[in-house]
């Protein structure tokens, strides 16, 4: 199914969470010479307008970054610099999808690897991305892409998984992926996005993470309502293995502030913890 598009959901609260997750973990891979890669399975178009059809058709946006400003969270001042190098204005006006977040921290001696099925959203990806050699933009299955390219030669990388899930069988194949990819590249940084919309999915994706044999995994999740299924998703987290040792203490600090900043429920909540242990 090719359905999905994330321009109807571009900076919600999700995005926030993940793309807050995201930066953390790039600005901590780029402080050492070393090359590093990043691999983005889903990428999609990579970069947004907020004043487009589809964006305007739902306001999500408004519930996310539309709720945030630079003045207030210091502790954001690297994702509100790369947000605000897309907008002149000082407005929001574009959001950048992972691609182009990742694309900042884009060193000489670094590579990206961006997959994307969608045949109007590859077309968009191209565009926004340019003539970026240090950038590979491939129209294939992002699960299988990811595992031909690891281990990579740097031995350094962030993979981002985050499929839209409209599949059920995403679930698993994150799973499985992940897996398979963690025996060839034991090193690397997996970052794994996921929606609640169904809470006993995410528990048994949870489970089967804890069940992988995979070791020093972490759970990131931001709700802005209590679990419900006819509220479609009330909550979206990050799973990652291999974090940077500074992105516990970061997201302890920054999620009750985003909880209380983006929730409108009384019974929103967070968790910040510890999956697996090293």
């Amino acid at each position: 199914m090719l359905s999905y598009r994330h321009s109807f959901h571009a900076g919600n609260f999700a995005d926030v969470i993940k793309h807050v997750v995201i930066v953390e973990i790039l600005e901590y891979l780029s402080k050492k010479d070393k090359a590093f890669e990043y691999i983005d399975s889903h990428a999609g178009a990579g970069l947004f307008s907020l004043q487009s059809d589809h964006a305007e058709k739902l306001h999500e946006y408004t519930n996310g970054i539309g709720k945030l400003n630079a003045q207030d969270w210091p502790e954001l001042a690297l994702y509100f610099e790369i947000i605000n190098s897309f907008n002149e204005t000082g407005s929001f006006v574009y959001y950048p999808g992972s691609p182009l977040i990742a694309r900042h921290f884009l060193r000489s001696q670094d590579r990206a690897w961006l997959y994307e099925l969608h045949p109007t959203d590859f077309d968009l990806l191209k565009s926004n991305i340019g003539s970026d050699r240090q950038i590979r933009v491939k129209q294939e299955d992002g699960y299988k892409g990811l595992l031909s390219l690891l281990p990579p030669l740097s031995r350094r990388g962030l993979v981002l998984i985050d499929p839209p899930y409209e599949v059920k069988t995403d679930y698993q194949q994150v799973v499985n992926t992940v897996v398979l990819a963690h025996k060839k590249f034991s090193t690397g940084t997996y970052a794994i996005w996921y929606p609640v919309v169904d809470r006993s999915r995410i528990d048994q994706l949870e489970k089967n993470f804890i069940d992988s044999g995979i070791k020093n995994i972490q759970r990131f999740e931001l709700a802005i309502a209590p679990d419900s299924h006819a509220s479609g998703m009330t909550s979206s987290g990050m799973i990652v293995i291999n974090p940077p040792w500074t992105l516990m203490k970061k997201m302890n600090q920054l999620l009750p502030k985003l909880v209380a900043r983006l929730a409108d429920d009384k019974d929103a909540y967070f968790k910040c913890d510890v999956l697996v242990g090293e």
